[in-house]
């Protein structure tokens, strides 16, 4: 599979203008821990089939990335940043604008991939940012005027 990426755009309307990993990573054992919920509610193991990832971090990725990384026979890893970019508006004014860029390596699996596009609906319902989906669609999060 060739790597792609989704992102995650925090623009003016959204929850929060600026994010870190480490909000990020809140958001992820947040989400973990909700799935879990619903498998003691059903009786079932369902988190560990439903985001069967950990989270690790390498020290060159301190505070700009972090990747989820899993042992199941199906899923292999997501890559996890944020970065900055300028954004020029309709009347000439530039702005900076967060976002959060989930990358599929090579080595990722189609399982990565759903679970990659489930994790980004999550993120950008919680931010209310706009999301840029792996294939290129564009769902809206955010109040639109």
């Amino acid at each position: 599979m060739l790597a792609s990426n989704a992102y995650i755009k925090l623009v003016p309307s959204s929850a929060k203008e600026n994010i870190t990993t480490d909000e990020v990573k809140e958001l992820f054992q947040y989400f973990k821990k909700i799935t879990a919920k619903t498998g003691s509610q059903i009786d079932w193991k369902y988190n560990e089939a439903a985001f069967p990832y950990e989270m690790k971090e390498k020290p060159e990725g301190k505070g700009k990335w972090f990747y989820l990384h899993s042992d199941h026979d199906r899923y292999h890893a997501i890559l996890l940043g944020i970065d900055k970019e300028t954004i020029r508006e309709d009347d000439g004014l530039e702005r900076e604008q967060s976002y959060i860029q989930i990358t599929l390596p090579e080595s990722s699996t189609f399982g990565d991939k759903g679970k990659a596009n489930e994790f980004c609906r999550f993120l950008a319902q919680k931010l209310q940012g706009e999301l840029h989906l792996f294939n290129g669609r564009i769902m809206y999060f955010y109040p639109r005027k």
